[in-house]
């Protein structure tokens, strides 16, 4: 994202706050930024087909660890100076992976975002390191601000990888390693389901304190509901067809659009509505008045999100 205070725009995607992958994690919109932050079998670990004949000269992916589950708060107040993969308490079939740098999460997932949904990019195949380079650099931002959390289903990853060993494109160690994790969780069979996001430790930017962690991370938690739980995500498309005016669906397409979400992926604007509305808290990075919502119709709004969402975890959440 932009570095906070260079402008009043946040975006999470690429410095600057809509959560984002981008800073996936900010917006800009109408003179504002938004801050954005892009089931089964998830108890075995057991390896259960032989893996891919691995590309010529490819790195060797480095051993998974087992996993274990850790709450929100527990997720939010790890310090650990390496990468740590656990499973959310609240949602084993959510899996979290705490970055201590943005470099390592830019290396394992920024090829992962330009195929699934940064806009104007192939969803067809995979881009190689010259490709993915001028695309960071069209996006007007570095490597490590392309996205500054990323969220995913577990059957975006099992397309990417096919594409990967398809078209024989040399991925990175970081990306091995996530073939890895994606292998020992089942997620590369047909039919998986899961969820994985990502966050970095608070400090890599100066703007990234802790509230704008734990804002980050309950924005990418939400998207992470959304992929694993159907009741959660039939609610959510509700909200988006039945409860917005068109002309408000418009401008949050177009809000999402200017911080290079796909805005022809419907399903990327629904869950990105829900996101930013209801579960990016820190004023900083989203501002519903920038996008035209009164405090009573974003009242209305909310009252009627959080009446309609299933019993759970993130609807307690919420109400408190």
């Amino acid at each position: 994202m932009v570095p906070y205070g260079e402008d009043d725009t946040v975006r999470l995607m690429r410095a600057g706050p809509l959560p984002g992958r981008r800073p996936r994690w900010m917006l800009p919109a109408a003179g504002a930024a938004l801050l954005i932050l892009a089931g089964g079998g998830l108890g075995a670990f057991l390896l259960l087909r032989p893996a891919p004949e691995p590309i010529a000269g490819a790195p060797a992916a480095p051993a998974v660890p087992r996993l274990a589950l850790a709450s929100e708060a527990e997720i939010l107040a790890s310090r650990a100076p390496e990468l740590t993969v656990r499973r959310l308490a609240e949602n084993p079939a959510i899996l979290v992976l705490d970055f201590p740098g943005l470099a390592e999460q830019a290396r394992m997932l920024n090829r992962v975002a330009a195929l699934v949904e940064k806009a104007g990019l192939p969803r067809d195949r995979l881009l190689d390191d010259a490709a993915l380079a001028v695309a960071v650099q069209a996006d007007g931002g570095t490597a490590e601000s392309f996205y500054y959390g990323h969220n995913y289903r577990a059957s975006d990853l099992a397309r990417f990888f096919a594409f990967a060993d398809r078209d024989r494109v040399p991925l990175t160690p970081e990306e091995e390693r996530l073939r890895g994790l994606a292998r020992e969780l089942g997620w590369l069979q047909p039919g998986a389901a899961g969820a994985l996001v990502s966050l970095p430790q608070a400090g890599v930017e100066p703007w990234l304190d802790m509230r704008a962690r734990a804002t980050m991370l309950r924005h990418e938690l939400s998207h992470g509901e959304f992929f694993t739980n159907p009741a959660y995500a039939a609610h959510v498309w509700r909200f988006w067809r039945e409860a917005l005016a068109e002309e408000e669906r418009a401008r949050l397409r177009a809000t999402l659009a200017h911080a290079s979400y796909d805005p022809s992926i419907e399903e990327v604007m629904a869950n990105e509505a829900q996101a930013f509305l209801f579960h990016t808290p820190d004023e900083r990075f989203f501002s519903p008045a920038s996008l035209g919502f009164t405090a009573e119709r974003l009242a209305a709004l909310r009252a009627f999100f959080v009446a309609g969402m299933p019993a759970g975890w993130l609807r307690d959440a919420l109400a408190r």
